[in-house]
């Protein structure tokens, strides 16, 4: 395993046990101050929402009754739950993360609260435990960033969407040149900042992964936000402003004859 991805799982296994959403506390419900429904929240189990992420991907799918929705990194569940609601008896939501403790902690909140169509598995993004063109869409918010190797994640998207799936994503993108005390922190690294890609990388490698109508949908700074997540690693708010940026990003997989 990576260096990165060994602070990843440190860092967020903490997390699933001491159930805190960062380093530094955060209003309740967490998910609102990065665009979640007071409702939706109330409807998720208790312990879903840990606070985590950038966005609200789920918002931005488009979910249809009956359809197989996978979650990259899904943490506690809160997108699954979500989700879960939105494809109904005869769908599927199936989450992946690999901390083992936030599989642990989703895993009993879908036993507490009586999910049936749900499943979560331990597992990395780069190398999905998922047979090919076997879902119809795949969610992510703020976990690609994380990635050490994007390209492979991202052709591991394409490769598990059947044709004409699409993604809704929201991830962390850099719009500037980070202050280099930030470049190999582990705190900044966990917290979204110094593993993320130039705008323009990141969308080109959803396009080389074999993606089409790659679309930024909405965008946000998000100086404040991660400033407030990587505190450990002194980062300010100043120090982050027009570097790093939230996007909510959808794009499909070809259809058969496109």
């Amino acid at each position: 395993m990576s260096q990165a991805k060994e602070w990843v799982t440190e860092r967020y296994g903490a997390i699933a046990r001491e159930a805190q959403s960062s380093c530094c506390e955060a209003p309740a419900p967490a998910g609102e101050r990065i665009g979640y429904r007071r409702e939706d929240l109330a409807a998720a189990p208790a312990g879903a929402d840990l606070g985590l992420g950038c966005g609200n991907p789920v918002a931005l799918a488009g979910i249809e009754p009956g359809e197989t929705v996978l979650d990259l990194g899904c943490g506690a569940g809160l997108d699954v739950f979500l989700a879960a609601a939105r494809v109904g008896p005869t769908g599927r939501v199936i989450g992946v993360d690999m901390t083992p403790e936030m599989i642990q902690r989703a895993r009993a909140n879908a036993a507490a609260a009586g999910y049936t169509n749900v499943e979560f598995h331990l597992g990395d993004i780069e190398s999905l435990p998922l047979p090919d063109a076997s879902v119809d869409l795949v969610m992510s918010n703020c976990v690609l960033c994380l990635a050490p190797d994007k390209a492979r994640a991202f052709g591991e998207i394409a490769r598990v969407l059947r044709p004409g799936g699409r993604i809704a994503i929201a991830d962390i993108v850099l719009d500037g040149a980070l202050p280099d005390a930030l470049r190999g922190d582990a705190d900044a690294y966990c917290s979204c900042v110094s593993g993320a890609a130039p705008r323009a990388e990141y969308l080109a490698g959803l396009a080389a992964a074999g993606l089409q109508e790659v679309c930024v949908a909405s965008e946000a700074d998000a100086a404040e936000l991660l400033a407030a997540d990587c505190c450990g690693s002194g980062a300010r708010a100043a120090d982050l402003r027009g570097v790093v940026t939230s996007l909510h990003i959808t794009a499909r997989k070809p259809s058969e004859g496109d």
